[in-house]
């Protein structure tokens, strides 16, 4: 019979630490119950110490998320530990996570300590830490270049102390598998009290072997894993939960181990990040990649066709992954709407359902053929609004190769009109442009992309923006059958981003 790995989840805490992987609150809470949908064990909601807004996101998810445990990170401070636990002490399932150092390199050069005083540090910490909270986790930083000797001292004494979860991460990816399963048949041998605790893998993917090395320490007796959605993270990034979850899942006859995790909602997981933090997964990953499921090769598609295990050694269905045509149009009623929606494993208020159902109306006058891509994103692009201070009314835009391009853009600011003209070198440069004059900031352009979320020359196309005020990176969506219109409200959209996250930082450092 297979044994039950936990699932640790730092996509809002280490993943959220990756440059261009910043969410706002609401986006941090969506992702946080779509995270409770796909049955995270252990959700780590952030860094509680870092910022007033981290603090107030992970209370947030701590007092929402009602399924799974919610941890937030501290270091080995009193204030760390105590404002963590202010933090999550609301959650159904608290946890306090703290960490230190211990190799040779870590205490000489950052702490600047003995190991004795790391040593003492741990155990007070530990001790202070249980006596706040039922359930700790501790981590001992850079743990693959500790000396084991000194790190079976260190894990000894924090399991005396009451703490759960003894997390030994290879923090920078240096590791190799073999090297990682003895690490942690080490700790597991000699370790005297180790029973009384889980052992946990945190890997990083800088020599690209985080998630060999995750399985490696499964294999070893680890009976938690520590990683994100796509992989996100620190430099190189974590292991990638879909990857894990999937080679147990599909390989049980090597590692005899499952977890608890509701596969069918990983592709959702996975896009819904995406959607998020505007950083792509290229299409050749593991799993979730836009070809882990195609098959180009004629040699391919005969076996696929004849027997898809030729070369699909698991389906799309088990990772969510549909590709049904919807049988709506724009005569078709609000109950066969909400059916469908259902049957994408969505449940909305009535108000919510009117308002989607008038834009799949709109959608629908535009396009022929509507699928269940088409679906969900309307429903992610509702789930994902902010207020509005800015919306667009309407633009013209002339353009042409012989001509210097001049957009007008007519704006609501609170409902009221304004409106702006300007040059530029085409007519995304002149929109972005005129919108800036508008919203009268002075706005740097970071990144933009538009990609189709269906196939078809009808398809709907979704726009990704980032922009920068000097201070801060603010991430905008827009999605619509006319990419200017969609490139237009994804700029708008990261302008409202902007002013919702000052809003909310300003909140935040009052309370």
């Amino acid at each position: 019979m297979s044994r039950i790995v936990k699932i640790f989840d730092t996509t809002l805490r280490d993943g959220e630490q990756s440059p261009g992987c910043s969410m706002n609150l609401k986006e941090k809470l969506e992702m946080a119950k779509q995270l409770e949908r796909l049955k995270i064990d252990v959700i780590e909601a952030g860094f509680a110490i870092a910022s007033p807004g981290d603090f107030e996101s992970v209370q947030l998810v701590a007092n929402e998320i009602k399924n799974a445990t919610v941890a937030s990170l501290a270091r080995s401070t009193e204030k760390d530990i105590s404002t963590a636990y202010e933090a999550i002490k609301t959650a159904v399932n608290p946890r306090i996570h703290f960490f230190i150092a211990t190799s040779d390199l870590h205490m000489e050069y950052k702490l600047k300590m003995k190991p004795d005083a790391v040593l003492e540090k741990a155990i007070a910490m530990a001790k202070y830490a249980r006596n706040l909270c039922g359930e700790v986790e501790f981590s001992a930083e850079d743990a693959s270049r500790t000396r084991p000797e000194f790190l079976y001292q260190v894990l000894e004494a924090v399991i005396d102390q009451g703490v759960c979860v003894v997390n030994v991460p290879d923090t920078v990816g240096y590791a190799t598998p073999d090297e990682y399963f003895r690490f942690i048949q080490g700790i597991r041998n000699n370790v005297p009290n180790i029973d009384k605790a889980v052992i946990s893998a945190h890997v990083h993917d800088d020599l690209g072997l985080a998630v060999a090395n995750s399985l490696a320490a499964i294999q070893a007796g680890a009976g938690q894993v520590e990683c994100t959605i796509n992989g996100i993270g620190e430099r190189a990034g974590n292991a990638a939960l879909e990857e894990i979850v999937m080679a147990l899942k599909t390989r049980n006859d090597i590692y005899q181990a499952d977890t608890n995790i509701d596969t069918t909602q990983i592709y959702r997981s996975s896009r819904l990040l995406t959607k998020l933090t505007g950083v792509k997964v290229q299409p050749n990953k593991a799993i979730v990649g836009e070809n882990a499921f195609a098959h180009e090769s004629g040699i391919h598609q005969h076996g696929v066709l004849a027997n898809k295990q030729t070369y699909e050694i698991m389906t799309p269905e088990s990772i969510g992954l549909k590709e049904n045509k919807m049988v709506l149009g724009k005569h078709s009623g609000k109950h066969a709407f909400v059916d469908k929606l259902s049957s994408l494993g969505y449940s909305f208020k009535d108000e919510e359902i009117l308002d989607l159902f008038e834009q799949f109306k709109v959608l629908a006058d535009k396009k022929k053929d509507i699928t269940d891509k088409d679906i969900l994103a309307l429903v992610e692009q509702k789930q994902l609004a902010i207020p509005e201070v800015y919306s667009l009314e309407r633009f013209v835009i002339s353009t042409g190769n012989t001509i210097s391009t001049a957009a007008t853009v007519q704006l609501r600011k609170n409902g009221d009109l304004i409106e702006g003209v300007s040059l530029g070198d085409g007519p995304i440069s002149a929109g972005f442009k005129a919108i800036s004059e508008l919203v009268g900031s002075n706005l740097t352009l970071i990144d933009y992309g538009v990609e189709a979320v269906t196939d078809g020359t009808d398809a709907q196309g979704e726009a990704q923006v980032k922009i920068s005020d000097g201070n801060q990176v603010y991430h905008g969506r827009g999605l619509s059958t006319d990419i200017i219109d969609a490139s237009l409200k994804a700029y708008i959209d990261a302008v409202n981003q902007m002013i919702y996250i000052n809003e909310t930082q300003v909140h935040a450092e009052k309370v």
